[in-house]
């Protein structure tokens, strides 16, 4: 921990410029090694953020396209050029494995691209009234408009790459933003702030902030930030919309994501190619992903060779140190997750399942553990396990796969393994998800498509344009007596 000769605490951004407050928060590896401590501010720091936010909205809004669209340019250049640094502030603060830490920095300068070019595009829209004879001369323009300032919640899981999908749309539609990063991973998120800093933005149009949890009530009740995206826990998440219904909330939430392997997927190494792809996903994050895979449910026929061909490739996975390139698997955000991964697998061996691989405990390390034979109400079967956890099932066709899938309280993204067109219709159809990834897994995400999940897996969309229209409402001038 932090001594008289530890360097001073890191600065954090309030309205655009770097400021301290009284007391520090210390972060963390997973090993509980030290890596920065972190200012923390002020409750009137605080209000003064938010003030900030307020009083910029009409700057924000007087922005042009082309320089709102300009500042996110190059936000996402420094990103790829500050790419190894801020890769490498990841892993320690995270432990994610260098190599998927680099793969966040590159997405979240992807995000940042994309919100560019829909900052550029965002320009309304022209609607002729004279459908009917009393709306002879008549032309309505419609533009879309900031709900006001955000505050963005952001989750320790994607520290940078979760913070871009929050600050990049609000920006690229001159919607002020504070962010709360998640006090065990607020070093990429204040790094993020350092390049926003750099661009032409309204000084007081962002605030990131390292507020502590126990802090963020009153952010969530304040009504001078109208819309609040969170990505986080489902608990936390409710929580939020219950305090402040009359605001518009966004949640992205957790899932128990399926991958459903059908015996028409293909040939011999298709289904190996399938197995190498369940291995992966299920813990390429140490399973802490949302859309990571959890349950594989797997026809019938072709259970007892799929299975065998998970354990094989998850047993080749790479585990241990995040900072080598060629690591596979790290360790979780603390020792206390993996104590939390470890009884819930113990849980499930008690009640009858087969632990046929991993599932040791080394600190904050889980090994990569696959089930099978879980009972139905065991917790990694009904739960967000958020762990390097794969459960297999065997199931009776689309019939019983599609049940299988449905039988939860979650419902964000589902893979399916086949090369039927119709199956694949099918499942789009009846599967009761946010998406459904035929062909992979359901960990894919393109960070400009629509995301989220329904029943407990969230409420509304991320993806830039669709967070952008989520973030907006529309207005309407209507012009009389123009001859059309």
């Amino acid at each position: 921990m932090s001594t008289e000769s530890s360097p001073p605490s890191l600065a954090f951004w309030l309205a655009g410029r770097r400021a301290h407050g009284e007391g520090q928060l210390d972060v963390c590896g997973p090993d509980g090694q030290w890596v920065a401590s972190v200012s923390v501010p002020t409750d009137a720091q605080v209000d003064d953020a938010v003030a900030a936010l307020h009083g910029a909205q009409a700057e924000a809004q007087q922005l042009t396209l082309g320089e709102r669209a300009d500042a996110l340019a190059h936000v996402a250049a420094r990103l790829l050029e500050r790419q190894e640094e801020i890769s490498t502030l990841i892993t320690a603060e995270n432990g994610k494995p260098i190599r998927w830490a680099s793969i966040e920095v590159t997405r979240a300068a992807s995000v940042f691209r994309w919100a560019a070019e829909e900052a550029r595009r965002w320009s309304g829209a022209v609607q002729r009234l004279d459908t009917e004879a009393a709306a002879a001369g008549r032309l309505a323009l419609v533009k879309r408009v900031p709900k006001g300032p955000v505050l963005g919640i952001a989750p320790f899981n994607f520290p940078l790459n979760l913070v871009a999908h929050k600050v990049a749309p609000a920006l690229a539609v001159g919607a002020p933003i504070l962010i709360k990063p998640a006090p065990a991973t607020p070093l990429s998120a204040l790094v993020l702030g350092e390049l926003l800093a750099e661009t032409d933005l309204p000084s007081g149009m962002w605030s990131v902030l390292p507020v502590p949890n126990d802090r963020m009530q009153a952010l969530v009740a304040d009504p001078r930030l109208p819309i609040i995206s969170f990505t986080g826990s489902a608990p936390v998440g409710y929580a939020i919309r219950e305090a402040v219904p009359h605001k518009h909330v966004v949640l992205e939430l957790g899932g128990n994501a399926a991958a459903v392997v059908l015996e028409d997927f293909g040939a011999e190494q298709d289904i190996e190619w399938a197995a190498q792809r369940i291995a992966m996903f299920a813990n390429y994050q140490a399973g802490q992903s949302c859309i990571s895979v959890q349950r594989v449910l797997v026809d019938r026929p072709i259970y007892e060779d799929v299975v065998a061909r998970v354990v094989s490739e998850v047993e080749k996975l790479v585990t241990g140190d995040s900072t080598d390139a060629a690591t596979d698997v790290g360790p979780l955000v603390d020792e206390n997750a993996a104590l939390r991964v470890v009884s819930w697998i113990d849980e499930a061996v008690d009640g009858g399942a087969k632990l046929l691989t991993g599932g040791v405990r080394d600190g904050a390390a889980v090994a990569p553990a696959v089930l099978i034979d879980v009972p139905e109400d065991a917790k990694v079967w009904r739960e967000e396990v958020f762990g390097p956890v794969v459960v297999l099932a065997p199931v009776d066709g689309v019939d019983g796969a599609i049940a299988a899938v449905n039988d939860s309280r979650f419902g964000l993204q589902t893979g399916v393994f086949t090369k039927d067109t119709q199956t694949a219709f099918r499942f789009f159809s009846e599967l009761h998800v946010g998406g459904v990834i035929v062909g992979d897994v359901p960990s894919f995400r393109a960070d400009q498509m629509p995301y989220g999940g329904v029943k407990e897996s969230g409420v509304g969309r991320e993806g830039v344009a669709c967070a952008m229209t989520d973030f907006t409402e529309e207005r309407v001038m209507v012009l009389t007596g123009i001859r059309l």
